[in-house]
């Protein structure tokens, strides 16, 4: 990372400003603009999310914002109504709210001195989510939109299902936001108020994970908030940014596809990150893209950026199969507009002797019962870049599938786009679901995973409406997988793995299945890369400006692990994330928060799986302190979702709350 620190322009910081809403509660926000901006008004970016301006974000704020600000703007970061220092309550994600008060702050932006109200948004995930959301209800200041690993689609692209399936993820990610939700607003900032907003907090934010395991369809719940119910209604550009780790590729391709404003896209090797701060690497100068970006559309300047091919991506080579990359081989390429003139869709037979382009008799069919430790090594739907979360060796997963590969290849293979396949099928029980998996085998058999799909199969026809399945009638159906763009070397081989079952990248069907295949009737179809495959230009290294004056007295850290009790056959994956125990010296805070996750099954009961998520943050500022843990546990049983949660809240030594939550939610063919 380079470090500038001879910026173009002075920056003023100020570190706490108070926004009012129309209905007199106080959204803070951190703001970083030129020096002159009163004297000579700039454009304002927006950075709009509940992660806390003044902890958890800061670190990456403080070497992002200033950089941007230096070039001409004024960047303010934003705490959603709820979070942070702002007053209120937040209660779920992309509420009505949420939205009302982001149209409203930047109503405020685009009327304050120092902007010559045109106003920017940018966000990584929440806020690429509610950036794209505020432009469909096109407030008149806003002018361009950046959002990186976000989506268009809440319950088909989302943290929460896919393909129908529940996400064990989507446990996941309510108890990150079960355990912000528990943290007060800085004494230092909101003064003797901060202990009542708090208790308010504590007491009134709910469990999240409750209200969405009630909605297990696409029902208007998600509907809300997913732009591509009306696409049309962002009338403005769009910059969509992802990486093939991360959960949210897909969008981008949707984006530049579907959107009639003006977009581009970029998909790197990265997992769930900012492309400057970008792993697997190559990182890259993702503050000079952007800028450009911010300077044609907010500043009316040719950058040049809208006469380049709209669409970017970074083609990944063979890659040893791990848990974690520090970087990814391949290069760039770019696409001239999606879907591309340059990607053949070729389809490959299933064989019944197990060959990818193989042949397969009619009345021939294959069977597979998989075992639920098939998935214990496939990381997370979405890559944070930690230790293990990342798919490894999937020889492990073949096992217990059906697989069907090619012959060694006769000439390197390139892919780019989203593959998928048609299965034809029967079943034995009425809920039921299949996991497929793309592979690269190397000659020494080590197989890294490409790309994968899942389909909750009583699914198929609708995610509004699923329909049970009956046992022993034949069904069609088709298996989106992730887009990636991919080479596979001459000599090696593709693999495709289907399995019954996908724990815990998804929460099992409620009882054992056996799929039955037929073979005759199924088919891969692969988007092969067959134009020019020049490398495009190269961005430049990353850089950014001075970083903060952090002092880590437990440095972040990361783990995974997979194990097997050897007795009753039990699979245990695990994994923890400590965020780092970190003293931010401007501000004499100290911040910690760690996790722990732990998912386990027996190999052929699925009313056997477990999950808990325990959360513990702490902060302190002289005598001052506070501690949460908050912890949550999901099991099932054939017709219901059991939720176990409890709350602790500590001032000092003192235990201020001890809440505790139980919940049962009938299962729907899920």
């Amino acid at each position: 990372m380079k470090i500038d620190t001879d910026l173009p322009r002075p920056v003023r910081e100020i570190e706490h400003f108070e926004i009012p809403m129309p209905d007199g509660t106080r959204l803070a926000a951190r703001i970083w603009l030129p020096e002159d901006a009163d004297d000579t008004p700039v454009p304002a970016i927006l950075e709009y999310i509940p992660y806390r301006k003044n902890d958890k974000t800061l670190e990456r704020d403080h070497a992002r914002a200033p950089w941007i600000a230096a070039q001409g703007y004024a960047y303010v970061r934003l705490d959603i109504r709820g979070s942070g220092e702002s007053e209120g309550l937040m209660t779920d994600e992309y509420s009505p709210v949420e939205l009302q008060d982001g149209c409203d702050a930047i109503a405020w932006i685009a009327d304050q001195t120092w902007c010559d109200g045109g106003v920017g948004i940018v966000g990584i995930s929440w806020g690429g989510f509610n950036g794209l959301q505020l432009a469909a209800l096109q407030p008149p200041a806003l002018k361009a939109v950046v959002t990186i690993c976000s989506t268009d689609d809440r319950y088909a692209d989302d943290i929460h299902y896919m393909g129908g399936a529940l996400l064990c993820d989507h446990l996941s990610w309510a108890s990150v936001m079960f355990g912000i939700n528990t943290l007060p607003p800085d004494p230092v900032h909101v003064g003797d108020r901060w202990r009542d907003m708090w208790h308010q907090r504590l007491d009134e934010s709910g469990l999240w994970l409750d209200e969405w395991l009630r909605h297990q369809t696409r029902d208007d719940f998600w509907k809300h908030g997913s732009v591509c119910e009306d696409i049309d209604a962002i009338k403005i550009p769009v910059y969509a940014v992802s990486g093939w780790a991360d959960g949210y590729c897909r969008a981008v391709f949707r984006l530049v596809e579907t959107l009639q404003a003006p977009a581009k896209g970029i998909v790197g090797p990265w997992s769930h990150k900012y492309p400057h701060l970008g792993e697997p690497g190559p990182a890259i100068d993702w503050l000079t893209e952007e800028t450009r970006w911010w300077d044609h559309w907010l500043k009316g300047r040719d950058t040049g950026i809208m006469d380049e091919d709209p669409l970017r991506l970074f083609l990944q080579d063979h890659a040893e199969p791990r848990g974690h990359y520090k970087q990814r081989a391949g290069h760039w390429i770019t696409e001239p507009a999606w879907p591309s003139p340059n990607v053949d869709r070729r389809t490959f037979g299933l064989g019944t002797d197990g060959r990818l382009g193989g042949d397969a008799h009619p009345d021939d069919r294959r069977d597979i019962a998989s075992p639920l430790w098939v998935g214990a090594h496939a990381g997370k739907w979405c890559s944070y870049a930690k230790r293990g979360d990342q798919p490894g060796d999937q020889r492990r997963e073949d096992a217990g599938s059906l697989v069907f590969e090619t012959a060694p290849l006769t000439e390197d293979t390139h892919i780019a786009g989203d593959a998928t396949v048609t299965l034809t099928f029967q079943v034995d029980r009425p809920v039921a679901q299949v996991a497929a998996r793309l592979m690269d085998v190397a000659p020494d058999g080590a197989a890294t995973r490409v790309s994968y799909g899942i389909l909750n199969l009583t699914h198929r026809d609708s995610h509004e409406t699923p329909e049970a399945l009956v046992p022993g009638q034949t069904y069609t159906a088709e298996v989106e997988m992730k887009h990636v763009a991919q080479t596979f070397r001459a000599g090696h081989r593709i693999r495709l793995g289907l399995s019954s079952c996908y724990f815990p990248i998804i929460w099992p069907a409620p009882e054992p299945v056996t799929l039955t295949l037929f073979p005759a009737r199924c088919a891969l179809t692969l988007p092969v890369r067959t134009g020019d495959l020049t490398v495009a230009d190269r961005f430049d290294p990353p850089r950014a400006a001075e970083p903060l004056e952090v002092d880590y007295h437990v440095e972040p850290h990361s783990g995974w692990s997979v194990t097997e009790d050897r007795d009753t056959g039990r699979v245990v994956v695990e994994s923890f994330d400590h965020e780092g125990a970190a003293h931010i010296t401007p501000h004499d805070l100290l911040h910690s928060a760690d996790v722990r996750e732990r998912y386990s099954t027996l190999p052929y009961d699925p009313l056997s799986a477990e999950a808990q998520v325990v959360w513990v943050h702490e902060m302190s500022r002289g005598d001052w302190s506070i501690k949460s843990v908050t912890d949550t546990t999901l099991t099932c049983d054939r017709d219901a979702f059991h939720i176990a949660a409890r709350l602790r809240a500590w001032e000092g030594d003192t235990l201020v709350r001890d809440l505790e939550w139980t919940r049962s939610i009938p299962r729907h063919l899920v």
